[in-house]
């Protein structure tokens, strides 16, 4: 290698020394400034900035030069455009020429092109070759020296590691339950009615409180040897009424009476079929009274077939007009001729009270879950099988489980979608991208599933469908990682940056490094997972490179192939290091 080198300086030479001993421009005495060195690709592309700077007194004034920089590589050559200089006495103008050069003036130029990375560039360096013509004759050739190495691809460290949203379970870990009935009293009574307390909904409550238990009887004495709770009672509601006739007052000591009546009668019950104990009736019991129930008067008098109008909206606009309560009673008792029936179809509904009894099932155990995903999945809701996926650690496993959802409840997104994403992590791109295509007909525009398309569209190398697909679902947590992914991968790095927002992982540290805040993207690594891995170690070393600390190089690369070895060959020709290289520590560490 180090005899090729020489081999190549010692052509240079001789070719510079041909130029001066047939007289025409000595372009070895030119200067060329590059700008960034080493170069660097961004974006999948690579710019190069020349300044170009022709002394005095060596360009030849009938000379037309054709400067072409050039990027050597081993085993080959990428020449970048091609720019002419001519003299001030060229007569024949070339209108392409980018300037004039008088021999007693000199030029500066600054030359700018972009090209295509491609990975043999990597490890390459930026000449410049030159040729010169007087008329149409060639007078001579020249390669320059290096100029520049090439190329630094650190933006190509982004971890493909770009984030799936899965459907998210929604199952209640208890399940709430209740059984609603009422109870009608006699007009100024609190007392219970026989032939009310008897009613199917008041039976139908109490085997409701019966059944939160469940008796095992013995199979020959059929005597009860066991109880086992259904559900738990958790306590019962009591809302108690008195019609709007009458005086106020007296309405609301009855209004009370009639829940302190329903809650002993309740407890009557509880005792008869051995259930009240444990049962605290100050905490277990919640009464409320309504004195006059105008608002269940309004709703009996709007339902009402047997009151006709105009009648039944004259007293409607009674209610709604008249505040005072008492003046309301009167105005509606002036209408003699339906009062009457306002008595008798009305007011016995209103002199009532409301049970509701509240209770809360658990939901199955996780062990039994598990069983019967696997063994019953079709018993199960769809709120069930994918809690028992969440439960399940083998990925075939939760596969199986999405599966079945898809199965069973066919028109839930979450299942095709959730396969999907398993597919994801398989690498079964096409497989994936059929199920997020189901999932979002299901759901339509659901930016889960978007998120999701974009992921696999970025695998698949389509960065603007993927783009397209991330700014449709919208924000969150997710898409805004994969979107700052990709905007390291469009060289948007302040925009990655934002992207990432507090995240700290090894993309965010990248971005901050290529955003040029190389101590952000020190102590990013530093509170990541990556804190002590190979590549985390690499990056801080890069950052340090960067930031010209040459101990900090060597420190972090050391550790880095203590983890990896195999990244001392990517350092050895990581143009990141090649300013550092010459330092002892990290010579040391490198070789």
């Amino acid at each position: 290698m180090k005899n090729q080198h020489v081999k190549g300086v010692s052509f240079v030479v001789a070719a510079a020394l041909a130029l001066a001993s047939c007289k025409s421009t000595d372009w070895s005495k030119v200067q060329h400034e590059v700008t960034p060195n080493p170069l660097e690709m961004h974006a999948d592309s690579i710019a190069v900035t020349v300044k170009v700077t022709v002394p005095v007194k060596i360009y030849k004034p009938k000379n037309t030069v054709i400067f072409t920089p050039t990027l050597k590589y081993n085993g080959g050559e990428k020449a970048l455009k091609s720019v002419t200089f001519e003299g001030e006495k060229v007569k024949v103008k070339d209108p392409a020429a980018v300037a004039v050069v008088k021999k007693a003036e000199g030029t500066t130029y600054t030359y700018n092109d972009v090209i295509a990375y491609t990975p043999e560039l990597k490890v390459s360096e930026l000449v410049a070759k030159v040729e010169v013509k007087k008329k149409t004759k060639v007078k001579g050739s020249y390669t320059s020296p290096k100029i520049a190495d090439a190329t630094i691809v650190t933006p190509l460290l982004v971890q493909l590691d770009e984030k799936t949203v899965m459907g998210k379970e929604a199952m209640p870990r208890v399940v709430p339950m209740s059984n609603a009935s009422d109870m009608l009293f006699t007009i100024n009574q609190s007392s219970i009615v026989a032939k009310e307390a008897s009613q199917d909904d008041m039976k139908a409550m109490f085997k409701f409180i019966k059944d939160s238990k469940i008796e095992i009887l013995d199979p020959k004495t059929k005597k009860v040897v066991e109880t086992k709770p259904n559900y738990d009672i958790k306590g019962v509601a009591i809302s108690a009424y008195a019609s709007p006739d009458g005086v106020e007052s007296k309405n609301a000591s009855l209004a009370s009476d009639r829940a302190n009546s329903t809650e002993k009668h309740i407890m009557a019950e509880l005792k008869k079929m051995k259930m009240e104990a444990g049962i605290d009736a100050a905490t277990f019991f919640t009464k409320t009274s309504t004195p006059e129930d105008w608002e269940g008067f309004k709703a009996l008098m709007e339902k009402s077939e047997k009151i006709q109008n105009p009648d039944r909206d004259m007293i409607i606009r009674i209610l709604q007009s008249q505040s005072d309560l008492e003046k309301r009673e009167q105005e509606i008792k002036n209408i003699s001729k339906v009062y009457t029936e306002i008595a008798d179809e009305i007011l016995p509904k209103l002199r009532r009270s409301m049970m509701t009894v509240n209770a809360e099932k658990k939901c199955k155990t996780d062990a039994e879950l598990t069983a019967m995903s696997a063994s019953t999945p079709d018993s199960l809701t769809a709120e069930e099988l994918m809690y028992s996926a969440d439960l399940a650690q083998d990925m075939n496993t939760k596969l199986t489980v999405y599966n079945n959802l898809a199965r069973v409840y066919p028109n839930d997104w979450r299942g095709p979608n959730n396969i999907g994403c398993i597919y994801v992590m398989q690498n079964k791109l096409g497989d994936a991208e059929t199920q997020f295509n189901k999932s979002n007909g299901l759901s339509a525009n659901n930016p889960a599933v978007l998120n999701n398309l974009g992921v696999v569209a970025i695998k698949k190398g389509d960065r603007k469908a993927a783009e397209d697909f991330y700014k449709k679902a919208g924000s969150s947590k997710e898409t805004n990682y994969n979107m700052a992914n990709l905007y390291i991968r469009q060289a948007k790095y302040s925009e990655a940056v934002s992207n990432y927002g507090s995240e700290n992982s090894f993309n965010s540290a990248l971005a901050k490094l290529l955003n040029k805040d190389f101590d952000a993207a020190i102590s990013t690594i530093d509170a990541s997972k990556e804190k002590d891995s190979a590549w985390g170690a690499y990056l801080k070393a890069v950052a340090c490179a960067r930031k010209a600390d040459a101990a900090g190089v060597a420190n972090n690369l050391k550790s880095a192939f203590a983890k990896d070895a195999s990244l001392k060959k990517l350092a050895q020709e990581d143009m990141e290091f090649v300013k550092v290289k010459e330092n002892g520590d990290v010579k040391n560490v490198l070789n």
